[in-house]
């Protein structure tokens, strides 16, 4: 079983058109979104949500009010200054505390509980070019790293038990740990930049990443008549760090609209459709 990740160093590339247009081309492979703090590969493929499970990961305090004593020894100790007090009850604010515990451990009165925290929900959902995972993380939660894990864990079960042999996979942009989680282990991953000194700039600090973790790479540069001479500069830099050039993609407007018909690009007449359909061969080469 393969597993194709696509990354960019930056966001707006084009990484998620093209990685939907990928999955059109695929025929039916399990796809997985992992671009868990922006998602948004479930705006063109449409999904019906077949099940949908919590994601926990951390803790937070919470001080019971009936058991607290008004000590106040927890707001004093909190480095984060997350505990509030308004007249002698206290309280945690849930964005500001980090879960570190030391309330908790520190608590003579053992009145701060510690559970688990609702980081965010994922999802396997049915679409018209297969099934899909995603995820949505939850408004100034952490943790997305482990949520990207648990998302390409249940896309390997998924394909395992229904005899997928591609796995899809729109990672996130840059290089933090929800890349670090998206790639590793993965068959190849294909990198979308473009001509721009940002582009070229982002596409070494990637490619850096994924010769690190020693996964093949291959490049695109998508846009890539806006500014021939940088494209020139961004495959000699790609060839440079052990990378193939997977292709180039033309500017075309008819990307736009795809996008809001809710429609990968190979399902309209787009004329870039072909410089993706060349990308898929040399990746299937």
């Amino acid at each position: 079983m393969k597993e194709w990740v696509i990354i960019s160093g930056k966001g707006g590339t084009g990484k998620t058109s093209i990685a939907a247009s990928l999955a059109f081309l695929a025929g039916r492979p399990v796809i997985c979104d992992c671009d868990v703090d922006a998602a948004d590969l479930h705006l063109v493929l449409e999904p019906d949500v077949l099940e949908e499970h919590e994601f926990r990961s951390g803790h937070e305090a919470v001080i019971r009010p009936d058991d607290c004593n008004g000590c106040g020894i927890c707001q004093d100790l909190c480095r984060f200054k997350a505990i509030h007090e308004k007249g002698r009850i206290f309280s945690v604010d849930p964005v500001s505390c980090e879960g570190c515990g030391v309330c908790v451990h520190f608590c003579p009165q053992k009145a701060i509980d510690f559970p688990e925290s609702l980081c965010g929900k994922w999802f396997i959902s049915e679409t018209r070019l297969g099934p899909l995972v995603h995820a949505r993380l939850g408004v100034a939660a952490e943790n997305s790293g482990k949520l990207v894990s648990t998302v390409r864990q249940e896309a390997r079960k998924l394909a395992e038990q229904n005899g997928h042999d591609l796995i899809l996979v729109d990672g996130p942009p840059g290089i933090g740990c929800p890349v670090i989680a998206s790639v590793t282990g993965a068959s190849q991953v294909l990198v979308i930049t473009e001509p721009t000194v940002s582009g070229k700039h982002d596409l070494e600090r990637v490619l850096g990443l994924t010769r690190h973790f020693q996964i093949p790479a291959a490049v695109c540069v998508n846009k890539w008549d806006i500014n021939p001479e940088m494209t020139e500069a961004i495959e000699q830099a790609a060839k440079e760090a052990g990378a193939a050039v997977a292709g180039r993609i033309r500017y075309d407007r008819d990307v736009t609209r795809a996008q809001i018909e809710k429609k990968t690009v190979l399902e309209t007449n787009a004329a870039c459709g072909l410089d993706i359909l060349s990308i898929w061969k040399h990746l299937n080469a």
